[in-house]
């Protein structure tokens, strides 16, 4: 699941990884105020939700095995902060940020991770973004994301103890 301020940004920051995703058998989504009948999103393979209901529940559970987060949208709707929290107590596998701006509250250390598209991903992310009336400019074969560091607090919480190796 990616959350986004827009269906564009999606496309634009994360559409290769979506795209990759979703031909991978994921159940891809996209959680954003404008999800209604986005057709750059049906070009990835990837399904439209609204941002509300999605941040007015609990996060999917078991079944979801990865959250891409707009850092803006990550710093301004506690909900969407509740909902990266909870993915990373529940040790969800892959939790990752795109933006420019990184949340004061995300622990540094966590680094960057880079998706390498596939060629049917630049190709299918390019009509998704001339779909979008997004500036199509050359489509980098790579999309860079920023994850925070172990552990994710809570603002205002202690910091975990304790040693991972018993």
């Amino acid at each position: 699941m990616a959350l986004a301020p827009s269906t564009s940004d999606a496309v634009r920051y994360a559409g290769g990884w979506l795209f990759d995703r979703a031909m991978a058998g994921w159940d891809a989504t996209v959680a954003a105020p404008d999800h209604g009948g986005s057709r750059p999103l049906r070009i990835l393979g990837v399904r439209g939700a609204d941002l509300e209901s999605a941040v007015a529940t609990s996060f999917g559970g078991p079944g979801c095995l990865a959250l891409a987060v707009h850092a803006g949208l990550y710093a301004s709707d506690e909900r969407v902060r509740r909902m990266v929290l909870e993915a990373r107590e529940g040790a969800l596998a892959d939790v990752r940020f795109w933006g420019e701006a990184w949340p004061g509250d995300l622990t540094e250390g966590g680094g960057v991770t880079r998706h390498r598209l596939s060629v049917a991903a630049r190709a299918f992310k390019h009509q998704a973004l001339t779909a979008s009336a997004t500036a199509v400019d050359m489509i980098g074969g790579i999309e860079v994301f920023r994850r925070g560091g172990p552990p994710l607090r809570r603002p205002g919480a202690a910091p975990r103890t304790g040693s991972l190796t018993g």
